[in-house]
């Protein structure tokens, strides 16, 4: 995968024009979307981005959470060809599992003791789960843990529990924030462009899948965050499309005054164990990074927060990731296994991740999953 795309047949654009746009608080155009995904020169590419980030958080403050990814389930049935996580329901091994609210407990257990304040859960796409499953799921973890935000069920899990319910989406969300849930994860996006997602995950449906669950999130009051995870077979016209989706609905957020995205969280595709790789001859590397970063903070104007993604991308690619735009260093990650089963493996504390972030020159502040600071210093 080369480090950046080669520049596509647009009218003339040139970084005098983003400056501009900044400067007048303008809304890129698609060409200088484009612009910046492929051509801009990177560094001053970061130098915009930087500028935009502090108008949108004025402070030399860098925030961070501490929480958990565990799973529930790897049976899952979309076959996603860029996933090394999952197992077939017909698989048979020891590696293969579902687990019972008490066993998901456990693990709530262990990030309690870690002092998580957010525990982002996800799992397979199982159908042999019932849909009580869910909903007790959530209520039960409230109940014994309420200083753990439930940070739960990407949007196509929230599509295959339509699928186990009989409900629409609007129900089984609102049955999920009864029970106890505020905010979604952005998993399951990938690239929100037809044509991707038919190459890489075909039986999850088109981007209207995943944002049919967001709107509908959104509307019900629970905040979500976006993602994206690029660097295999999806070209600049591609990424663009998908920034510009994800800006449609915030704007439709806004308007309405819904419940919006917190942030947006971009990460690059991990090849090895995966279906993929032989069509992908490596994986994106740093600078790809640090401009998809870049524009993004540009093209996300209706964002507060953009993630520096150390763990898919390296601590100290986390670590310039701050000069380019991201305000917010992520999680501490005290478990995670979709990454890990790629052999791609990235572990920190919370002393670290402070230092880090020092190092890089900001100040370190502890947030809840909305955002909300808890700790500074």
């Amino acid at each position: 995968m080369p480090e950046t795309f080669a520049p596509p047949v647009v009218p003339r654009v040139t970084p005098r024009d983003l400056r501009q746009a900044v400067d007048e608080g303008r809304r890129l155009t698609h060409d200088e979307g484009l612009y910046a995904l492929t051509a801009m020169p990177l560094l001053e590419l970061g130098d915009l981005a930087q500028e935009l980030r502090f108008k949108k958080v004025p402070e030399k403050r860098v925030t961070y959470v501490i929480d958990s990814n565990p799973n529930y389930t790897n049976v899952c049935t979309v076959d996603c060809t860029f996933c090394a996580f999952y197992r077939k329901p017909s698989y048979v091994g020891e590696d293969v599992y579902t687990l019972s609210i008490e066993q998901v407990a456990e693990h709530f257990e262990t990030a309690r003791k870690y002092g998580c304040t957010t525990v982002l859960l996800q799992g397979g796409l199982n159908p042999a789960i019932p849909w009580e499953f869910y909903p007790a799921l959530v209520r039960t973890l409230r109940e014994r843990f309420p200083e753990i935000t439930p940070h739960f069920f990407s949007a196509p899990e929230i599509q295959q529990m339509v699928e186990v319910s009989g409900m629409d989406v609007r129900g089984v969300l609102a049955a999920l924030k009864e029970a106890g849930q505020v905010s979604l994860p952005g998993g399951g996006a990938e690239i929100l462009s037809e044509r991707v997602r038919k190459r890489i995950s075909p039986k999850k449906g088109g981007p209207e899948s995943w944002l049919e669950v967001h709107r509908a999130a959104h509307e019900l009051g629970l905040r979500s965050t976006a993602t994206m995870m690029y660097g295999h077979v999806e070209t600049a016209e591609d990424v663009l499309e998908h920034l510009e989706s994800i800006r449609t609905l915030q704007d439709k957020a806004l308007r309405e005054g819904n419940a919006g995205f917190t942030a947006f969280v971009p990460w690059s595709y991990k090849r090895d164990n995966t279906p993929l790789q032989k069509w992908v001859p490596r994986n994106a590397g740093p600078a790809r990074y640090l401009r998809t970063l870049a524009a993004s903070r540009l093209i996300l104007d209706n964002f507060d927060h953009v993630q520096a993604t150390w763990f898919s991308e390296g601590k100290k690619t986390g670590q310039v990731s701050l000069h380019f735009g991201a305000d917010d260093f992520g999680g501490t990650l005290f478990e995670e296994n979709v990454h890990k089963a790629t052999g791609h493996v990235n572990m920190t504390t919370v002393e670290e991740t402070k230092t880090l972030i020092r190092e890089a020159g900001f100040e370190p502040a502890q947030r809840s999953t909305l955002y909300e600071i808890l700790a500074t210093g």
